[in-house]
């Protein structure tokens, strides 16, 4: 270990035992707390690359740290070893014996490589365990016994004094980045149960029981705060105790510390180098009492964390400067596009308030409360959604283009919002929702850094004071503009089709009965009180956990689909409850019921299942479904399905059958094939190596099947127009749809002149469900509308996330009803009636004055028009009786009647012409006078 990392050296003599009031004891010390069995001694370091190629050392090494004042004893307690993806007990264990000397070390060699050149010093115990050089998981343990951690954050484990997990799947709280061959995991701060912000990588340098006490009183090494950032992506005065001055520009106290700057720097000058640093407070936000221009000067520690340069100090470390400094000013040069441009100004007052950005990713905002953005006015952008996924140099260039443009709006905090029983996430509401695609507008400066995750470090904006909710807008330095829109935008057309991936939606719950026990072993993600939310595993069911939490989730669905109002809506991921043992169809008459109820009308049906699918033993527990409304189309003909034993029928075989069904306008208009797909996910299966995610031979099999079996089902029901809809799990470019383009078919999105995408993954946008249409169908589309209502939502929005938060997000409009969005299509299916000119009808009664109930009436018809002579019938009313006539070669007729007007008076005559295929109907009226 080096001289200068933890408990060594003056560089963090402050959280000695004797500075932080602990007492001399030999036994029963802790600075790792949250472990139910400590004896004040923690691992110090970790390294498992000896002999490995490029080792300096010829052994694999764990070394323990006694931080206290007293010696103690390690009699009877073990190092323990397991791999990176270990579940089961520890794999190797090694026991100690011996003292381990106040403020000193205890080194354990393990097992030997066949390289190195180092001898390790004199170990103070000797295992045999050949160690992973890059991941693995080590404990400190009372007793012999192979003990088993469990996995995942694990801070209270009985027998457990310590463990550190290297890029492992067990970790306190959070794990460390891998090591290497030449690195080894050294901690660089007190136990607090945290292995990713207690130690760091670097040069292994062990040290045993005989190694030197620490030195009580080096001097701090004098250092500009461009010196300690250097011009690489490392300080090179890392485990160094430094002393510097600067400016405090931003204090986000939630991240235990502020941000300080050199006075006089900033402007719009390139730099080689920063002159910005992070002073961390590893005893919290309370001990800060700098403020925004303060003048100080800091002493402490070097360290690297998720990437930033940070100075570790305390209260004690930082002393206010009364003589003033030149003011800094907040970088305001060209935006930095490279990650070097970007280091350069780590730590640093920048100025945004002049650029345009983008959202591009909410997905963690529920989580971490933060918020993925894009220079530019478009969001980051899938790769093989707009270029062919074999171009690899027109890929190459949509990546280049999305690193330069990414940036992450941080809040300022360090907060698992999923871990807080009472905490709010910031950038998250239904008043002023975040959502991707939508503009945010910076309205005063932040700190340019990198942080976030230590095995995914990204560069990032820091507000200069911490952002919470749930009203984020006072203290949030960008405002966000509300994307949101109550309905689809018009599509136009006689009716209209869509595509809706409804999330699981199943009426089979995990829990039935509401007592939070799974039913055929399902398994619950909880909310805080730790009740199910939806179902995790272990059942075949999916969807939701319990009734209230069905109710939540349909209730959202059916506000979306109603306020679709396509006329006919293929749905994915919907429960097949046939391949659950129930009533073929069970869920989706259950949506068709809610849907009618909330319409208050019976405005929808559902499609029944084809007889051409499959045994339900042999379908997913999803399927597809079809809905329409009866008073709009009706069916023709039986539902289809590719569900036979054939070539093409097992390409689905791991995924959703494709159904299908012939619709026509009510009243008449062009008969269509509507097609529902849902190919298989990008999740699982083997992955081509393509950059389009597992599976993508399978999906590229699905569509060659696809495009093989609709054409015969379109000439056996005699229809020209086809329409396949659903999800195809293959973005726009990618390899599936290409099959689908050269068999004739089109993206409806095409027809669109909006940049819309139904799908968003990573922070990247993209669409994974499409209308496509062939040549028939295209010539009747008016109009497309991917309706953004779920993918760009935050997912703390979702049923799945109720009572996750201290703000209760949930709402029972259609937003993050899903995690896809809707697609919408026009189309114009019922032929006009014929354009026809108008007409004039002429009418003359005889006699003029006829007495009452006495002689024949007389009418004489002529109707004419610019169109030419009409021709047709006129239609003569007078008296409540009528008598009608075919119009002569001149437009002419002469109709006659007994006089039906027994009384004396003015009555009303009408003469109505018919119309024809050239002249439009049209009738006129006179008064007739009729005496004593």
């Amino acid at each position: 270990m080096p001289t200068t990392s933890w408990g060594a050296g003056r560089r963090l003599a402050l959280l000695s035992a004797g500075s932080l009031g602990l007492a001399t004891l030999a036994t029963g010390l802790s600075l790792a707390p949250a472990q139910a069995v400590s004896t004040g001694l923690v691992i110090s370091e970790a390294y498992g690359g000896g002999g490995n190629a490029g080792a300096t050392f010829t052994h694999d090494f764990i070394e323990l740290h006694n931080p206290t004042d007293a010696p103690i004893s390690v009699d009877g307690m073990s190092v323990q070893y397991r791999s990176s993806g270990g579940t089961a007990a520890a794999t190797g264990v090694t026991p100690l014996s011996g003292i381990v000397p106040a403020g000193g070390h205890y080194l354990v060699q393990q097992g030997a490589g066949a390289g190195g050149t180092t001898p390790l010093p004199t170990p103070d115990a000797v295992g045999n365990v050949s160690m992973s050089g890059t991941a693995f998981t080590v404990w400190l343990t009372q007793g012999t016994t192979a003990l088993n951690p469990g996995t995942g954050s694990v801070t209270s484990v009985p027998g457990v004094v310590d463990l550190l997990g290297v890029n492992s799947n067990t970790f306190e709280t959070t794990k460390t980045p891998g090591a290497s061959n030449t690195t080894s995991a050294s901690r660089t701060s007190p136990d607090g149960d945290v292995n990713a912000a207690e130690f760091t990588l670097g040069a292994p340098d062990p040290q045993n029981s005989a190694s030197d006490g620490p030195d009580p009183d080096p001097e701090p090494t004098e250092a500009t705060i461009a010196e300690i950032q250097g011009e690489g992506s490392t300080s090179p005065l890392v485990g160094t105790e430094v002393v510097t001055t600067g400016v405090v520009t931003a204090v986000p106290r939630f991240l235990y510390g502020f941000y300080l700057q050199t006075p006089g720097t900033g402007g719009e000058a390139e730099r080689a180098g920063s002159d910005g640093v992070f002073v961390y407070f590893p005893q919290g936000a309370g001990s800060i009492t700098v403020e925004p221009g303060d003048h100080v000067q800091v002493t402490g520690d070097v360290t690297e964390y998720a990437g930033q340069t940070q100075v570790v100090s305390s209260q004690a470390g930082v002393v206010e400067l009364s003589e003033p400094a030149e003011p800094v000013t907040a970088y305001a040069g060209a935006w930095p596009a490279s990650d070097a441009e970007k280091e350069a100004l780590e730590g640093m007052l920048f100025d945004p308030t002049g650029e345009r950005f983008t959202v591009t990713n909410t997905y963690s905002t529920n989580q971490y409360g933060e918020v993925g953005l894009a220079l530019g006015d478009t969001p980051l952008i899938q790769p093989t959604e707009v270029a062919d996924a074999q171009d690899l140099a027109a890929i190459a260039a949509v990546e280049a283009d999305n690193a330069a443009r990414a940036i992450t709006l941080d809040d300022g905090s360090g907060t698992d919002y999923t871990r807080s029983q009472f905490l709010t996430p910031p950038y998250v509401s239904n008043t002023d929702p975040v959502r991707v695609g939508a503009a945010a507008t910076f309205t005063e400066p932040v700190v340019l850094t990198e942080g976030g995750s230590p095995s995914n470090p990204t560069y990032r904006f820091q507000p200069t004071t911490s952002v919470s909710g749930p009203d984020y807008t006072s203290t949030s330095p960008a405002v966000f503009e509300n994307t949101r829109t109550a309905a689809p935008e018009e599509v136009g057309g006689d009716l209209s089709v869509a595509s809706f991936n409804v999330l699981n939606y199943f009426t089979t719950l995990g829990d039935a009965d509401d007592d939070n026990v799974g039913d055929n072993g399902c398994l619950a993600y909880v909310d805080r009180d730790g009740d199910g939310n939806n179902v995790r595993g272990g059942c075949d069911q999916r969807g939701a956990w319990d009734p209230a939490d069905l109710q939540r989730q349909q209730e959202k669905i059916v506000a979306a689909i109603n306020t679709l109002d396509a006329d006919v809506v293929g749905l994915m991921e919907i429960e097949n409850s046939a391949a659950l043992g129930e009533q073929p169809d069970e869920a989706t008459e259950a949506l068709v019921a809610a849907l009618n109820a909330a319409a208050g009308e019976q405005k929808w049906a559902a499609n029944p299942s084809s007889d051409e699918l499959p045994p339900a033993s042999e379908q997913d527990v999803i399927t597809n479904a079809i809905i329409y409304q009866p008073a709009n189309v009706e069916r023709v003909g039986e539902a289809r399905a590719l569900g036979d034993q054939s070539a093409s029928g097992q390409a689905f075989g791991n995924a959703r059958e494709p159904i299908g069904q012939v619709f026509a306008p009510v009243g008449g208009g062009e008969e269509f094939l509507f097609v529902v797909n849902h190919f298989k996910s990008k999740g699982s299966g083997a992955d081509d190596g393509t950059g389009q995610g597992n599976a993508n031979p399978d999906r590229i099999a699905q569509a060659e099947a696809l495009a093989a079996w609709v054409p015969g089902i379109a000439a056996e029901t005699g229809t020209d127009a086809v329409l396949l809809a659903g999800d195809f799990n293959a973005y726009s470019m990618e390899d599936p749809m290409q099959v689908l383009h050269d068999a004739g078919y089109t993206d409806t999105e095409t027809a669109s002149t909006d940049e819309e995408w139904s799908y968003s993954f990573s922070g990247l946008s993209g669409s994974l469900d499409h209308v496509l249409a062939n040549d028939a169908a295209l010539a009747a589309v008016t109009g497309v509308d991917i309706w953004n209502i779920n993918s760009g939502e935050s997912v703390a929005m979702e049923y799945s996330r109720w009572n996750y938060h201290g703000t209760d997000f949930h709402d029972a409009g259609p937003f993050r009803s899903s995690d896809h969005d809707p697609v919408k299509v026009g189309l114009d299916l019922v032929p006009e009636a014929p354009q026809t000119a108008p007409s004039t009808v002429a009418l003359e009664v005889r006699p003029k004055e006829p007495k009452a109930g006495k002689g024949n009436l007389t009418f004489k018809v002529e109707v004419t028009s610019d169109a030419g002579v009409p021709t047709g019938t006129v239609t003569v009313t007078a008296g409540g009786v009528e008598v009608s006539g075919e119009l002569d070669k001149h437009g002419r007729v002469n109709l006659h009647l007994p006089n039906p007007f027994g009384t004396p008076g003015d009555h009303t005559i009408t003469a109505a012409y018919a119309g024809d295929d050239a002249v439009s109907a049209s009738e006129t009226s006179e008064v007739l006078t009729v005496r004593r």
